[in-house]
């Protein structure tokens, strides 16, 4: 069986993923990145909208111009980053030193390699209720998948699901690309997006209708409508059901960290809802309980593409030093400032008390 050797794998090429990479390899380490989708960047393709934050994370720069930035580094650090996509991680048998991984549905093999960055992202949460599984009902990843990959609109007219910053952004695109959006039902019953993104929809005349969810889809072979529903303060429904006539519904209620691979080395794992689900404990350096081992973005917390790239900063210094190789060590202290700077107000209040839960100073003193 075939293997393949690296210094430091990287599991997921999205945005953090390819900020570790770029780090370790200037470091000077070899470095492979395991993508299991056909492209590079994750995340970062499908996002059209221009980025927030700092000019250090690319603010005012589209997402999927980020990913030719990023790579164009890993290029400046040559013959030191390999990138395989289309390329699966399936498990870790720490016994033989050895991680399995699978090419399409074609080539099982493995990788030898001492550090693990596990970068693998998350996965879309989706609601149930009568008919979610009529043709015509996608997460909103899929609906940003088909239109900002492939130019395809899922529909005339939809029905999104969730007021968040994922729900307002896709409202937004699938309005660029002459999509009707019926509405956005948000459970709670306050908008959780940013109000800029908010303003930007409501201007258009899209009506964000708080306090209210989706209680079934209607039609037979394919979404024809849907009943949605007044909540009360508890979440229970209250008031008439109303119908809405869409071809389309969307969700985007939240996303929940893809951490099976953490799972499987080991990790030690604790349950902390600010951060959406089970995420690894973590040291500044980002290594987790496993000391072979660091975790970098949504998978540690879902959290902004900004931050994951700092986070996949952070990881790729950590792994490369404890290869024995010496990155700029004021670059640790300058990353966490960053995240900081991130995090700081009444927005970063909630992530900030999540990773005040995962947060350690060094495994040593645990």
């Amino acid at each position: 069986m075939r293997e393949i050797s690296a210094d430091i794998l990287v599991v997921g090429g999205g945005a953090a993923g390819l900020c570790a990479a770029a780090e370790a390899a200037g470091a000077g380490a070899r470095v492979l990145i395991a993508e299991s989708d056909l492209h590079i960047g994750g995340q970062l393709v499908k996002q059209s909208h221009k980025f927030f934050g700092s000019k250090d994370e690319y603010a005012g720069t589209r997402g999927f111009q980020i990913v030719k930035i990023l790579t164009d580094e890993i290029e400046r650090s040559p013959g030191k980053v390999e990138m395989m996509l289309n390329t699966t991680v399936t498990g870790y048998y720490p016994e033989e030193g050895l991680l399995s991984a699978m090419i399409a549905e074609d080539e099982y093999f493995h990788i030898k390699a001492p550090k693990i960055i596990v970068a693998t992202g998350a996965q879309e949460r989706l609601i149930p209720f009568p008919n979610n599984d009529l043709p015509g009902v996608y997460g909103a990843g899929a609906v940003q998948t088909l239109m900002n990959v492939y130019g395809v609109t899922p529909g005339k007219r939809v029905l999104m699901i969730g007021a968040g910053n994922i729900g307002l952004i896709v409202s937004y695109q699938l309005m660029q690309a002459g999509v009707e959006v019926a509405a956005i039902l948000e459970a709670m019953p306050r908008i959780g997006g940013y109000w800029v993104h908010a303003a930007k929809v409501r201007r258009l005349g899209v009506p964000i209708l708080l306090s209210h969810s989706i209680e079934r889809a209607l039609g037979n072979d394919i979404v024809e409508g849907a009943v949605i529903r007044e909540l009360d303060e508890h979440f229970r429904p209250t008031g008439e059901p109303e119908e809405i006539e869409c071809d389309a519904i969307c969700m985007a209620v939240g996303l929940t960290p893809t951490n099976e691979l953490l799972w499987h080395a080991g990790c030690e794992m604790k349950y902390v809802p600010q951060l959406c689900g089970q995420v690894p404990l973590r040291d500044r350096e980002m290594r987790t309980s496993n000391p072979d081992f660091w975790v970098a973005g949504d998978v540690g917390g879902i959290e902004e593409a900004s931050a994951a790239m700092i986070e996949g900063r952070i990881a790729g210094f950590g792994a490369a030093r404890s290869l024995g190789l010496s990155p700029a060590p004021e670059n640790l202290e300058m990353y966490w400032e960053r995240l900081r700077h991130l995090r700081a107000g009444e927005v970063g209040e909630k992530i900030r008390a999540g990773v005040g839960c995962v947060l350690i100073d060094s495994w040593e003193a645990k």
